[in-house]
């Protein structure tokens, strides 16, 4: 199965989780570690005072070949995949990009090894993991229903 994992630089499972569903067998598209081998998507590369912008200069920055080269990266990617797995906790891309694979009709499952806020529409994905062990199981019967 193809999986594209959303999630947040911050999250200390992401690596875990990009690990273990490649090691089920499974392509795995890491952000923080894209097959072009440049790198994952940082504002930082495009303005190291980027947290001070404005509205005005985050929309600007959206236009920057940075971006527009980041974006299409990862929206390639998710076009790519069979489904998402967003590893919790995440920010904002993270959640519209798993709202972009249900709308796609595509599964989505929810990661979430500790303690979150309940957050009632993830009931419209396919699951919530609480565990690398519930992660292994789900996604070796997903490997071998995409058999």
């Amino acid at each position: 199965m193809k999986i594209y994992v959303a999630s947040s630089w911050r999250n200390d499972y992401q690596q875990d989780v990009v690990a273990a569903l490649r090691n089920l067998g499974h392509q795995v598209y890491d952000f923080k570690n894209p097959p072009h081998g440049r790198g994952g998507f940082a504002w930082s590369a495009i303005d190291s005072n980027w947290q001070t912008w404005t509205t005005e200069q985050y929309r600007d920055a959206l236009e920057h070949p940075i971006s527009v080269k980041g974006f299409e990266s990862d929206f390639g990617a998710m076009q790519w995949a069979d489904c998402c797995v967003m590893v919790l906790p995440c920010g904002r891309s993270a959640n519209s990009e798993a709202g972009w694979f249900s709308g796609a009709k595509k599964p989505v499952y929810v990661f979430s090894p500790e303690k979150q806020e309940p957050e009632l529409m993830y009931k419209m994905y396919n699951g919530i993991i609480a565990s690398f062990e519930e992660l292994a199981a789900t996604f070796d019967t997903e490997k071998s229903k995409s058999v």
